[in-house]
């Protein structure tokens, strides 16, 4: 196991240049871009894999792959857990045999966005913070987060 995580460091320093330069995107809303008060809205958080990568899902099952995790705080309202699609079973050549659930391609990431009643506010802000690990089937970088900000007019 030590040789496996001396490799995989190794790939991560050797392959950093031609993964930053396919850098994942992430996007998102709430709801239509209004929000009730009072209601929940769902938000969405999207999270696009360029062709040839793959990232670590929320449970990659392997020791040494970070999981894909999703942070959410609300300004003028309160956030909900965060559900997380399943990802799928892949094998790679750095992973002795054994499989490790990864995520590719266009990922969805929801949760709930409450508003209470007595907000007196006009717009409600929800600041999100994606952590990925970019891979190819031979190496992968170091984590990154990418943040962003998704707004909803409050009615």
């Amino acid at each position: 196991m030590n040789r496996l995580l001396k490799t995989l460091l190794l790939a991560a320093v050797m392959i950093t240049p031609a993964i930053a330069s396919h850098a994942q995107t992430v996007s998102g809303s709430i709801g239509n871009g209004t929000i009730t008060r009072g209601t929940p809205a769902r938000a969405t958080v999207v999270l696009s894999i360029p062709g040839g990568y793959h990232a670590g899902s929320s449970k990659p099952g392997n020791e040494y792959m970070i999981g894909t995790r999703v942070t959410a705080s609300a300004t003028g309202g309160k956030v909900g857990a965060i559900t997380y699609p399943r990802g799928h079973s892949k094998q790679f050549g750095f992973s002795s045999g054994k499989t490790i659930n990864v995520y590719e391609g266009r990922v969805t990431f929801t949760f709930p966005v409450t508003v209470s009643s007595s907000y007196t506010g006009n717009t409600v802000k929800v600041h999100v913070a994606v952590k990925v690990q970019m891979c190819t089937d031979d190496a992968c970088n170091l984590p990154t987060t990418k943040n962003m900000k998704l707004t909803a007019r409050v009615k």
